[in-house]
């Protein structure tokens, strides 16, 4: 499948054209070059007879449902992805922006850091949390200094939002 480049107007993942077009190319390398060499992999193993004690042929098969559920995945978050030019921020929350939060009881120096926006936009190893979670969601329009409560499984948490980066 190759996907088409969503409207504006597409519900789902807000990607920056850099990272979507990464991931087609990725998409494109695994339904082509990918799923031509596991199948090689896969062929190569089962030469080697009885399949019930095959280590290879079993790795390979891992690797091949593995690349599989990815090829899936991305074909989904493609399809409902929406496209935005690069973020430039007023100053509130929204996504694609880093926010610094100080959760309540924290010292003033225990800051954490969040990219609010998709797993696919992550930068470095930074936290990513999803506009759609319960904090993503607590977060968006609001600005620093701004104090929001959200629900988490252990029960309302609050942070204070101390700083919005783009």
């Amino acid at each position: 499948m190759t996907p088409n480049r969503p409207s504006d107007e597409t519900p789902g993942t807000q990607l920056t054209q850099e990272t979507y077009d990464r991931l087609v190319a990725e998409l494109e390398d695994l339904t082509t070059k990918g799923r031509h060499e596991i199948a090689t992999a896969i062929e190569a193993a089962r030469a080697l007879g009885d399949l019930s004690e095959n280590g290879d042929y079993h790795a390979a098969k891992d690797t091949q449902g593995k690349m599989e559920s990815r090829i899936r995945h991305l074909q989904a978050l493609l399809k409902g992805a929406t496209v935005v030019s690069e973020v430039t921020s007023d100053g509130s929350v929204s996504a694609g922006t880093v926010v610094a939060l100080r959760y309540e009881g924290d010292d003033e120096d225990d800051l954490q850091r969040f990219f609010v926006g998709s797993i696919e936009e992550r930068r470095g190893d930074m936290s990513v949390v999803s506009p759609s979670a319960p904090l993503g969601q607590a977060l968006l329009g609001r600005r620093s200094g701004d104090t929001v409560e959200y629900d988490a499984p252990g029960g309302t948490l609050t942070v204070t939002i101390v700083a919005v980066e783009t």
